[in-house]
């Protein structure tokens, strides 16, 4: 029971961060959130979305299974724990594509050129 508990008061804590991120983007998170929203790329995403009851996201794509990343200049510090959370994400069959936050202020048309290239590995037939 106790083990229960804490997995929920975690998921709990998640959704509540999840949530705070959505209140809160950067402006590169929002300058691509006004891109993807409302299936503008013709697959629907979420922002700041809980994956695997243990990591929040900054974008998903369900259908496609693609997780976005907007990488600021605090990931330089995290280059190692981000390449772990990719490859735990990688294995529950989700792909990872990380975007420097400053592709996303100076050169969007080329931010979302990457992000429909990583939709072509995974077109249905």
């Amino acid at each position: 029971m106790r083990a229960r508990q804490l997995g929920s008061h975690r998921s709990s804590l998640l959704a509540e961060r999840a949530a705070g991120m959505r209140r809160n983007m950067t402006e590169s998170e929002a300058r691509l959130w006004a891109e993807l929203s409302g299936s503008k790329l013709g697959v629907a995403f979420r922002r700041q979305h809980v994956l695997l009851e243990r990591f929040v996201v900054d974008f998903l794509a369900p259908v496609r299974k693609l997780v976005i990343e907007v990488d600021g200049g605090w990931h330089e510090q995290r280059r190692r724990a981000d390449a772990r959370r990719d490859r735990v994400l990688e294995r529950a069959g989700y792909r990872v594509l990380r975007l420097p936050a400053d592709l996303l202020l100076v050169n969007l048309p080329e931010a979302l050129a990457r992000i429909r290239a990583a939709f072509e590995p995974c077109r249905r037939s």
